[in-house]
């Protein structure tokens, strides 16, 4: 068996080994490009989504561990929903409740309809008898205190009609929210990624927005370089870039400018002069297209360092040392 000092030379091989590639790479490679491709030191960043609870409330499950990939709309966590639940069924009893008192208000209204069709019938033979004689005005001002009682009754059943569709409509309204505050005890993944960090366990107790999970969207990875104003202003959004990380040198990566600053990242204190000018760096944003990054998904890290490259012609070629090198 190897011993502890074979396996250190053996790290330190290694290790001197990737180093003299990069060396090689950064000083006789590098310094033999063509005039057209600049380039910059970066380093590889994705997309940091953080997963947090709408609702304060305990962890009942929790899914996933660092490291795993997860699909969009993948259920990642739930918290304690028993309270919600129970809350749920009592504003769906509730609903229930008042649709049943709207059909008896609806049934109130037709018999009140009935009894003041009958009254104004009552109502109007009497005024034909009073104008012949065959009536007196007692009974006249009796049949009209009768329609007037009956069309107030009508009135008033058709009024209760009403305050039940609209106390109907805030039950239903109650349940909808009751429903979506249960359906937020359902944590998903807004996007397809790799999880970071995982900030929480079952069983804690989380206030509302408290981080469960960090996820990296490896549909966005990117490095961010400076370049300095001459090689910024010839660039443009969608440009041609390769990108060489240190621990794969031998890889070539193709990419696209999707970003070039508006504003200088450092500026001198007074720009007077053209070699002052051309000390403005502007930061350029490098990324990856998304089917690539689907297909490598496995090997994708943030953090990793490297050296951009960017074709700062439209029809300038790509040297021998750049053209497109991927793994198997």
């Amino acid at each position: 068996m190897m011993g502890l000092k074979s396996w250190i030379v053996l790290s330190l091989v290694v290790v001197a080994a990737a180093l003299g590639s990069y060396y090689y790479w950064s000083v006789h490679i590098a310094s033999q490009l063509p005039a057209y491709i600049a380039s910059s030191n970066g380093r590889i960043e994705a997309n940091q989504v953080n997963i947090a609870t709408k609702l304060a409330g305990r962890i009942s499950e929790l899914y996933v561990r660092e490291g795993e990939m997860v699909d969009k709309d993948q259920v990642l966590a739930r918290l304690d929903s028993r309270q919600l639940a129970a809350q749920l069924k009592t504003v769906e009893a509730e609903e229930r409740r008042l649709e049943r008192a709207e059909e008896e208000a609806k049934s109130s209204v037709d018999r009140f309809k009935s009894q003041l069709e009958l009254a104004e019938q009552m109502l109007e033979r009497t005024r034909k008898l009073h104008a012949e004689g065959f009536a007196t005005t007692e009974k006249l001002q009796q049949r009209n205190t009768e329609y007037q009682s009956a069309h107030a009754a009508y009135m008033s059943a058709l009024s209760g009609v009403d305050q039940s569709v609209e106390a109907i409509n805030a039950a239903k309204q109650e349940v909808r929210r009751v429903g979506s505050l249960l359906g937020d005890t359902i944590i998903s993944s807004p996007i397809r990624g790799r999880v970071q960090y995982r900030l929480a366990e079952p069983g804690e107790v989380l206030p509302a927005g408290g981080n469960l999970l960090t996820l990296l969207d490896l549909a966005d990875v990117y490095m961010t370089v400076f370049l300095p104003a001459r090689d910024a202003g010839r660039l443009a959004i969608g440009s041609d870039a390769r990108l060489v990380l240190d621990p794969v040198p031998d890889y070539v990566i193709p990419a696209k400018v999707s970003f070039v600053a508006t504003q200088a990242q450092f500026t001198p204190r007074t720009v007077e002069t053209a070699d002052e000018r051309e000390k403005l760096m502007f930061r350029v944003k490098i990324s990856i297209d998304p089917s690539l990054l689907r297909k490598y998904e496995s090997r994708v890290k943030a953090g990793v360092r490297g050296i951009a490259y960017v074709n700062l012609e439209d029809d300038g070629e790509w040297p021998e040392t750049l053209q497109i090198r991927l793994p198997e």
